[in-house]
């Protein structure tokens, strides 16, 4: 998978505000809430004043973020109110999804690779299930067993033994701050995803393969209440780089997707640029860039 040459990809520390340490409180499902809301709010309106230039309003609102305790303290809640930020555990709804008999004739006696970015816990559904080797990558790490990366940093595999079977992006993609970034973060999943291996057919020939694949969640707003992403037009993106729907799942707070890769069928060179899909005054302006690679 080529990778995008000339400009380099934001990293995901782009435009974030630094992580202050403080000791962990006990906090009600309501703080937890308010104070995951609030940390995001205020990182947006972070990255937007850096983009500005505005480097007196970026200091105030660093300042702010360090006064609610930073990035720990958000990690903190997120850890405490997975069923607030993550779903109840979001891989829950992709464990569900592998249960089926289809998903079943994918999963042999061998483990599979995943990658999960933005790793809070090693306890989650997909961890304690067996079918996995996982490495777990997040920003800042909470706990010994995840490494303390930035996926858009991460080394580029050199083989396929440095690939994986499966990719969990949970409420990732929206915490980047800016469209052009998520659109480089989908792209930058492709190189790390292994090719489809025809020798390892499902049983039943009218099955649809599970592996390699995309694990994304959105904040359900992200898709049902934008002005520039609705479920169509998030398709067509994820089309372009060589994926295909294969689950979906709205809740009232999250969206799920299993989105199957196909090297093959991508990279595209069509270009999606910030186009209004869904107007209304009441909509976020949340939104993915991608544009053709830069051939060097």
């Amino acid at each position: 998978m080529a990778v995008r040459k000339g400009k380099k990809a934001k990293s995901l520390a782009h435009g974030r505000p630094p992580v202050v340490r403080k000791p962990a409180a006990s906090l009600s499902s309501t703080a937890t809430r308010t104070l995951i809301r609030s940390h995001h709010q205020l990182q947006k309106a972070h990255a937007i004043a850096l983009k500005r230039h505005d480097q007196s309003t970026a200091e105030a609102i660093r300042l702010q973020i360090e006064k609610q305790g930073g990035l720990q303290s958000y990690q903190q809640a997120s850890i405490k109110g997975q069923s607030l930020d993550r779903g109840g555990d979001s891989s829950k709804v992709l464990m569900g999804w592998l249960a089926s008999p289809e998903a079943k004739q994918h999963l042999g006696a061998d483990r599979l690779k995943m990658l999960e970015i933005g790793a809070l816990s090693k306890s989650n559904s997909c961890s304690r299930s067996g079918l996995f080797d996982v490495t777990r990558i997040d920003l800042h790490s909470q706990d010994e067993g995840i490494l303390q990366q930035d996926f858009m940093e991460r080394p580029l595999p050199s083989s396929s033994d440095d690939k994986f079977d499966i990719i969990s992006l949970s409420l990732v993609l929206n915490y980047v701050p800016d469209a052009v970034g998520r659109g480089e973060m989908l792209r930058r999943t492709c190189a790390f995803l292994r090719e489809i291996d025809v020798g390892c057919s499902p049983r039943d020939a009218d099955a649809e393969a599970v592996f390699p694949s995309l694990f994304l969640v959105l904040p359900a707003p992200c898709i049902t209440n934008s002005r520039y992403l609705d479920a169509r037009r998030l398709a067509s993106i994820m089309s372009a780089l060589g994926y295909r729907l294969s689950k979906t799942k709205l809740s009232a707070k999250l969206a799920y997707s299993l989105w199957i890769y196909d090297a093959e069928a991508g990279p595209s060179k069509e270009k999606f640029e910030k186009t209004e899909v869904n107007p209304g005054r009441t909509r976020n302006n949340f939104s993915v860039i991608l544009r053709p690679e830069e051939q060097g």
